[in-house]
């Protein structure tokens, strides 16, 4: 009779630790319980074990994730992904564009996004999204090294959204229209007589010069944009289409478009004379901020992704295919190696939702200038 009883309880010990590792992990380590506790206190849940995780996701086995990545990313990141978790079936699908978030966040709000269990979060409509997002600990989780995700990529007091991409500005001219020792070092150096009188076009969607109210503050921030306006520079929207005029020798410099955007454009420039640099402070700012839905019916598979694309082989990824596009946080990608040793004026995540209001202060300083030509 003994041996049937010791047999069920060695059953019911494996099918407690099976169905309890995270608790028994915390129990275990002091610190994992200190931070599950922490998780509870603020109202946010607490995975213990990344087998745990790795285990629910099997059962899930598949995953739905809206962002902001271009096709040749997606097709990479989907084949990376599966091939490393192949027992998730991956669907990634582009949404770019204000137009685009807003439809989302309205179908969030409506109950009709149910089937995406992650969803990208436009910085337009930051905190449309919270009250809509799953209450993981992911910043407590990485911390404890549950989630192998660079903490500072984590948005602090949220603590469930991840921003994986760094976007910094830099300035675009053409090596035969600006001599070396005419080209600026510092955002001050545009304010010298010599860049008087259409020298340089600036993006009347004046992210950069909102970007560097970190450094600058606010107040020198604007004071700077009427400076930078009384310069009487080329009004032009978007740095696409502008970069590609300075190749071609039609626009002798640009401030402020994307550093990806500039790589991008000086490989298609077979000439080489685009090049850039990158003023200090440099304006950094987060890119593709994503966090799982609440409701999601696959809930673990998404914090295996959350935390691959934070890892080297998706930041590779976005080098390659974006490009350059990797996150600053992460060592030894084309970011980070641009910008190391730079001063920096970033646009933290205390910093992120009030970027759109900078942007209309600037604007507003600049005088409400009119786009000359089309973009």
């Amino acid at each position: 009779m003994a041996f049937p009883l010791l047999k069920l309880f060695v059953i019911f010990f494996a099918a407690s630790w099976l169905s309890g590792s995270s608790a028994l992990a915390a129990n275990a380590n002091p610190a994992l319980l200190k931070a599950k506790k922490d998780a509870d206190a603020r109202g946010y849940a607490f995975i213990a074990s990344h087998d745990e995780i790795v285990n629910k996701a099997k059962q899930e086995g598949r995953l739905r994730v809206l962002a902001e990545m271009e096709p040749p990313t997606i097709k990479a990141a989907i084949k990376a992904f599966t091939s490393k978790y192949p027992f998730i079936t991956l669907h990634i699908e582009e949404i770019t564009g204000t137009d685009a978030a807003r439809r989302n966040i309205l179908e969030i709000k409506s109950g009709m996004a149910k089937d995406w269990d992650v969803l990208h979060l436009s910085s337009d409509f930051y905190n449309e999204y919270l009250p809509y997002l799953w209450k993981m600990d992911v910043v407590g989780m990485a911390q404890q090294g549950i989630l192998q995700i660079p903490v500072p990529m984590i948005d602090p007091k949220n603590r469930n959204v991840v921003g994986f991409y760094s976007r910094f500005q830099v300035t675009a001219y053409n090596k035969t229209l600006v001599g070396a020792d005419k080209v600026p070092k510092l955002w001050v150096d545009l304010l010298k007589p010599e860049y008087k009188g259409k020298k340089f076009a600036a993006d009347i969607r004046p992210t950069e010069i909102a970007a560097l109210v970190p450094a600058f503050g606010l107040e020198k921030t604007i004071d700077f944009a009427r400076k930078i306006a009384a310069q009487d520079p080329m009004w032009v929207r978007g740095g696409s289409r502008t970069v590609t005029q300075i190749a071609a020798g039609e626009v002798p410099m640009m401030i402020g478009p994307n550093f990806h955007t500039t790589k991008r454009a000086m490989g298609k420039d077979r000439l080489g004379n685009l090049q850039y640099v990158a003023l200090e402070p440099v304006p950094v700012r987060l890119s593709l901020e994503e966090a799982i839905q609440a409701g999601s019916k696959n809930p673990h598979a998404a914090l295996l992704f959350l935390e691959w694309m934070a890892g080297p082989e998706s930041q590779k990824i976005a080098d390659e295919n974006e490009p350059a596009s990797s996150s600053l946080h992460v060592r030894g990608g084309i970011v980070e190696q641009e910008l190391r040793g730079k001063k920096l004026s970033t646009v933290s995540w205390d910093h992120h939702q009030h970027i759109e209001d900078w942007q209309a202060k600037v604007f507003e300083a600049y005088g409400f200038p009119k786009a000359e030509g089309k973009n």
